[in-house]
């Protein structure tokens, strides 16, 4: 993979590998795309405040999460039908993400099964599922998540119907998890209440995490149930449109949390600097997804694995720029509001190299 020294350039082999539907399908939102772009605009609006002269001849990029010491606190996010995007799909994502050190995510609407991706690598591994049942199947999907290898279960809340994406709905495209009649048993997602939640605490010790936190009620509701995680996504502006961008939510999360739950962030994240800013309101790690499919998408687990190394020198070069030795010396005090010099939109941050024109893809 020494023919990528920069994030830019595995976009645009991403890019150059995909067709028309799976790029849209990947890097696109929901209706106008107002909430996709208020995620970069969220964080482009951010400017970051450094310290000097602090000896910072050695940084430490690594953190825990859970218990699980992780090389930099990025995890590998959930998505859906990734085995449309790269070879070996969900497999490959968590062998990378095992090589690498850190954890990734199995979404129940992937393929591989968690059967098959269980197994691949002995990393820490999370399974979060779309709501398919009642209380007792729920409770059959964490026995066979653990079963399967993974210590982690996440609830995806903000799914409860499947949003308007008209990226896909001009083209007459879907995903692979769309491409059946309606079930009907998708139903009980859209009936997900906080009594799931409590029954799910009250039934498994299993740690829980909570993807879709939007607001603070909702946090200090998700710690009062005991849940371990909140995890603040929009999911990357591909459900609600006109939603508020992730950076702009998590401060006031992170606030009302309080240190009962560790806090998890997506949304627009692409650099190493966002990474930083992420933790500097508060988040203990964040989650990648668009950057995760452009990898895989880029050369499969070498890819993937280089692109975590790229996001790594990243994170080292601005941590020693902001006078950081570690995460844990972090706070709001190294970010201010900036003016945004970039029009806010999912490739913002990559401005070096332009993206072939997706008329020349298959």
């Amino acid at each position: 993979m020494d023919e990528f020294a920069s994030l830019q350039q595995i976009a645009v082999s991403a890019r150059r590998n995909l067709s028309r539907g799976v790029w849209d399908y990947l890097m696109g939102g929901a209706e106008s795309e107002t909430t996709l772009n208020r995620n970069r605009m969220a964080f482009d609006t951010l400017g970051i405040a450094p310290r000097i002269l602090r000896d910072v001849a050695t940084v430490d990029p690594s953190t825990s999460f859970l218990g699980h010491k992780i090389r930099i606190p990025v995890m590998m996010a959930p998505i859906g039908s990734m085995q449309l995007i790269g070879e070996g799909g969900a497999k490959t994502v968590a062998e990378a993400a095992g090589e690498f050190g850190t954890i990734s995510f199995l979404s129940s609407v992937t393929e591989p099964t968690r059967e098959i991706v269980g197994p691949a690598t002995d990393a820490p591994k999370v399974f979060q599922l779309y709501v398919r049942g009642d209380d007792d199947w729920i409770s059959s999907e964490v026995k066979a998540a653990e079963d399967a290898g993974f210590s982690i279960f996440c609830l995806t809340v903000d799914t409860a119907v499947y949003s308007r994406r008209e990226r896909d709905i001009i083209k007459r495209w879907s995903p692979s998890s769309r491409r059946v009649p309606q079930d009907p048993s998708r139903e009980w997602q859209a009936a997900l209440s906080w009594d799931n939640v409590k029954r799910f605490k009250e039934r498994h010790d299993i740690p829980l995490i909570l993807k879709g936190i939007a607001s603070a009620e909702d946090a200090l509701i998700a710690v009062e149930h005991g849940v371990e995680v909140v995890y603040v996504s929009n999911h990357g502006g591909r459900q609600l449109d006109h939603g508020r961008g992730t950076a702009e939510t998590l401060p006031e999360i992170v606030e009302a949390v309080a240190d009962k739950a560790q806090v998890l962030v997506d949304g627009g994240i692409m650099r190493g600097t966002d990474v930083i800013k992420a933790l500097a309101l508060g988040a203990d790690a964040v989650c990648i997804g668009k950057l995760q499919g452009l990898a895989l998408a880029a050369g499969g687990k070498a890819a993937l694995v280089r692109m975590l190394e790229l996001l790594e020198g990243e994170i080292m070069t601005s941590m020693a720029l902001t006078g950081l030795h570690n995460f844990g010396e972090i706070g709001p005090e190294f970010v201010e509001q900036a003016e945004s010099v970039v029009d806010p939109n999912v490739y913002s941050q990559y401005t070096h190299i332009d993206l072939p024109p997706l008329e020349y893809h298959r």
